[in-house]
């Protein structure tokens, strides 16, 4: 079983800075999970957010897959959050074509400091009781925000970025702490949206303020005979408490570019690419740049 997960928000939505294809097609949706599971790759990260991903995947006709979806606020405060929360998973299920979830996270953790986000964590729990849902837990943008809700509301998986330039989950300790939790660890933007395999006449101009790491990123590959796929696909597979990497494929010979890359090594990746620059680690924030 492959230690990559597929990302899907490409199936509902144009998505990633480095997306020139746009969204993908029907039958382009249903050759890349044909491809994907006959190579091992077992696990579907999707969310009801990612526009009509979550249909899509349902009619590709191809069943057996660990799917994991993410939950969003409501936009209506004024109903109520329990029935509201067995309406989503429901319609995911109808939507999908399954009859449970591997996993549902809550798309923004930052929900749980609401009244109506502490009750939907306790619907998602009634629902795991129930076999809905076989494990709930978290999507973050920033450690700290494990700093202020692991505590009280324990999941049982948690996703995060992760990369050579952002490694907060490793210095932090919470990656460490996650794994001696038994909490399955996800990551996602191993190669920041496509910015960290662009070469400089591609890269957007926005992000020239970080030329000179860019720099340093381009010579370290030359200088350790790597192309920077390798190298990033690299970084995240060969550690060990990580369960799975999020990749998402805007066409099937990303996918075979990725198969081919299939052994890890164990290589030094340099301090001197560690950023902490949140302009930079959350793509949230480039519209600003």
């Amino acid at each position: 079983m492959s230690k990559i997960a597929l990302g899907t928000a490409q199936f509902g939505m144009p998505y990633g800075v480095a997306n020139s294809n746009g969204k993908m097609s029907q039958i382009q949706i249903t050759e890349i999970l044909l491809k994907a599971k006959d190579n091992g790759i077992s696990t579907l990260d999707t969310a009801i957010g990612y526009g009509n991903s979550e249909s899509n995947i349902g009619k590709s006709g191809i069943k057996g897959w660990d799917i994991i979806t993410k939950l969003s606020s409501p936009l209506d405060l004024n109903i109520n959050t329990k029935s509201w929360v067995q309406n989503q998973i429901q319609n995911s299920l109808i939507r999908l074509n399954i009859d449970y979830l591997s996993g549902v996270l809550l798309h923004d953790v930052k929900q749980l400091r609401t009244n109506e986000g502490k009750e939907t964590w306790l619907a998602l729990q009634d629902l795991k009781k129930y076999g809905l849902i076989k494990k709930i837990g978290f999507s973050i943008y920033d450690t700290s925000e494990l700093d202020e809700f692991f505590l009280n509301f324990q999941p049982d998986i948690v996703q995060a970025p992760y990369n050579i330039l952002d490694r907060r989950l490793a210095t932090t300790g919470w990656l460490q702490k996650m794994h001696g939790k038994n909490v399955e660890i996800h990551v996602r933007s191993v190669f920041l949206q496509g910015l960290l395999l662009m070469n400089l006449n591609n890269r957007p101009r926005k992000f020239n303020s970080w030329s000179k790491l860019w720099k340093k990123w381009d010579k370290w590959l030359v200088d350790n005979n790597m192309d920077a796929t390798q190298a990033c696909l690299n970084f995240a597979m060969s550690e060990g408490r990580i369960n799975r990497v999020i990749l998402g494929f805007d066409t099937l010979q990303q996918l075979d570019e990725i198969l081919e890359i299939s052994n890890t090594r164990a290589i030094k990746y340099p301090d001197f690419l560690i950023v902490n620059d949140e302009k930079l680690l959350n793509p949230v924030n480039w519209n600003l740049l």
